[in-house]
């Protein structure tokens, strides 16, 4: 069994789960900077480029990518060893999910890290300005162009094209993205002249392609042209670990961007949290806890979920596969949480901190970091001969 927590975070190293005690920056990067992604369902990250994994944690190699959960890691393995090569990977997942930053990660751990990360949303750009924006135009191809027009496809040459929501691409330029997909060659509007690029294209689709195949709403030839390397993200509802510590993260960036300190999550909003099933997964999650942030007082979260979901909680989630991490009445205080979640973590290790499978790396945290925290909350090994709960330890720890 696997715990862990993907959190996609601004700074990797300022990630805190336990809210007691922090200093809160006066500036924060603003949510719709260039690096955040596109839909503003995480935090602005840079890119940390292209770096050796030996030696390093699950995702030392990922900027803005913490956690280290059986989900997160069998995504992040799949980003690993389809990086270096030049096919094309097709991202699935529902809306909120973050696509856009798993492409941006195999862009950054990719040889082409050092060349152009170029995106397009196909559902953001109207069909008759779409094939400009992909392939550009010359002066004069249609009313209105006034001037050349670079499109997206050359802008990327030698680096990698994000098409996000590929499934909204209309059925007429299908056959000319498949065209440029297979030969790296296309014709700008308006243009006779045939030009060659090198790009990487990585897309990425809430929809379910091959269903949308089966009703004539998508070419197959191109559907199989784009599954090349498939990578299916799961919803939040599924990884139900995850929750806390994207609380913890949530409500650290927006206390620091609104210059509010909050102390305190109630176990009874945390338990809240974890069991609602986030049809909008962490995109919900996040906007939420900006809306409890601004409300709070005296430090305090308050549950920011809508009356009727706060009513429907009443006992916590059975731990499962899924859900292997549980909070109850008995874990008391937010710090007795991140003590369970981060022994939990230890155990599984078997207590050991450092290298790639020890507990600072199923964190997503430094090995520093982590010893950091565990002396902060007190956590020590047990005895040998002791073979205590996980309530039963956390009690131990918080009377010492």
């Amino acid at each position: 069994m696997a715990w862990g927590n993907a959190v996609l975070v601004e700074n990797q190293n300022d990630v805190e789960p336990c809210l007691a005690e922090q200093a809160y920056e006066a500036d924060i990067p603003a949510l719709g900077t260039a690096e955040s992604a596109s839909s503003a369902l995480f935090s602005t990250v840079a890119s940390r480029g292209s770096k050796a994994m030996k030696g390093k944690t699950a995702n030392d190699s990922f900027e803005g990518i913490v956690g280290a959960s059986r989900a997160l890691r069998e995504v992040l393995d799949l980003v690993r060893t389809v990086a270096p090569t030049n096919s094309t990977v097709l991202i699935q997942g529902e809306t909120g999910t973050g696509k856009e930053l798993i492409a941006q990660a195999v862009h950054n751990v990719s040889p082409r890290s050092g060349h152009p990360f170029i995106r397009l949303n196909c559902a953001a750009i109207p069909f008759d300005l779409l094939e400009s924006e992909l392939f550009g135009h010359e002066k004069g191809a249609f009313t209105g162009a006034f001037a050349q027009k670079i499109g997206r496809f050359e802008m990327a040459d030698k680096g990698t094209l994000f098409l996000d929501e590929i499934g909204d691409i209309p059925l007429p330029l299908q056959p000319k993205l498949l065209r440029v997909l297979q030969e790296q060659e296309f014709e700008r509007l308006g243009s006779g002249r045939t030009h060659r690029i090198n790009v990487r294209v990585i897309a990425a689709t809430h929809r379910d392609l091959a269903e949308m195949v089966k009703r004539n709403e998508f070419r197959s030839d191109l559907y199989y042209r784009l599954n090349v390397f498939p990578v299916m993200l799961p919803p939040l509802r599924e990884r139900r670990q995850d929750i806390g510590l994207l609380v913890s993260h949530f409500v650290e960036m927006f206390g620091r961007k609104m210059g509010k300190r909050i102390t305190c999550i109630p176990n009874e909003t945390l338990s809240a949290l974890i069991a609602y099933p986030w049809p909008g997964n962490v995109r919900e999650l996040q906007n939420l806890i900006e809306r409890a942030v601004i409300l709070s007082n005296n430090g305090v979260l308050p549950n920011p979920l809508p009356t009727s979901d706060k009513n429907a909680v009443t006992n916590p989630l059975p731990v499962s596969d899924k859900n292997p991490l549980t909070v109850t009445p008995s874990q008391g205080t937010f710090n007795d949480s991140t003590r369970a979640l981060i022994l939990q973590a230890l155990r599984e290790a078997g207590w050991v901190i450092g290298g790639s499978g020890g507990a600072a790396a199923r964190l997503g945290l430094k090995r520093t970091t982590l010893i950091a925290k565990m002396k902060k909350l007190g956590i020590r090994r047990a005895p040998a001969s002791g073979s205590f709960s996980r309530e039963e330890f956390c009690l131990r720890i918080s009377n010492k």
